[in-house]
């Protein structure tokens, strides 16, 4: 039996395609023969990360905390490739005040976070469904979640350092995993699998206590690589996970093994 990776002549959206994390997931599909089109809300880096793929690559800037210019998306899609085949939502908006620590979280700074970052998920998600459910070929929904949106933080890793796990963010992540499962559970009759990829911390420029302090809890002994993300994508948005919805496939180095 030959186990199919190939994505050759599928089309896949990627929000947050010129991010930390999305300009890997970006070039990955792309490698694998996907037709990828990087959305992102940065012009220059989303443009720049499209002409360095090449052939393969579009950028389509795009804000996913409007709802117009999502809509405007998926129809942009579908009218210059046909069909949209896998979606991608690993942006990662935020507002200016995001990251306080527990004791200085304000109501509207709460509502305003969770606005942008689930509220965009879901709506991304579910403009691309609708599209899909019009295709006799269905479709793969991919939502980047977190480890924290399994388990609770361990506050140690932070200590002494300037940096936190924001109490939005675990809740975001949460919400963004029962919503792939529910979506799931719904669209599965209409051929559209909808999973979610956790990863653990992922290395960026952070501060070399945290980095020690996370690397000694986590078994493999490392923080992530926005790449390592790479095959748990591919693998879930080929025909080798044909019979896999639902699913939170965690990328952290054995982090909640323990």
């Amino acid at each position: 039996m030959t186990v199919e990776f190939d994505l050759d002549g599928q089309t896949a959206v990627v929000t947050g395609g010129a991010g930390l994390i999305g300009r890997a997931l970006s070039r990955g599909l792309a490698d694998y023969g996907a037709n990828v089109v990087v959305a992102d809300v940065e012009r220059s880096t989303g443009g720049d990360l499209a002409r360095r793929i090449g052939d393969h690559a579009t950028y389509i800037q795009t804000d996913i905390t409007d709802g117009e210019a999502v809509e405007n998306l998926i129809e942009t899609v579908i009218n210059e490739f046909g069909s949209i085949d896998i979606l991608v939502n690993a942006a990662y908006p935020r507002n200016e005040n995001y990251g306080q620590p527990y004791e200085e979280i304000t109501l509207a700074d709460w509502r305003e976070n969770v606005d942008l970052h689930l509220n965009s998920y879901f709506y991304t998600a579910y403009c691309a469904s609708l599209a899909m459910k019009d295709q006799d070929s269905g479709g793969s929904i991919i939502n980047v979640g977190s480890i924290y949106g399994v388990q609770a933080p361990d506050f140690n890793v932070y200590d002494n350092t300037p940096i936190t796990s924001p109490v939005e963010y675990a809740a975001i992540k949460g919400g963004i995993l029962n919503l792939t499962r529910y979506m799931a559970s719904y669209l599965g009759e209409h051929n559209i699998r909808v999973n979610a990829v956790s990863p653990g911390g992922i290395r960026n420029e952070q501060e070399s206590t945290f980095i020690e302090q996370y690397e000694a809890r986590t078994p493999l002994g490392r923080l992530g690589d926005p790449a390592d993300l790479i095959g748990a994508v591919v693998y879930l948005a080929s025909d080798a996970a044909s019979y896999v919805t639902g699913h939170n496939l965690v990328v952290d180095g054995g982090w909640t093994a323990k």
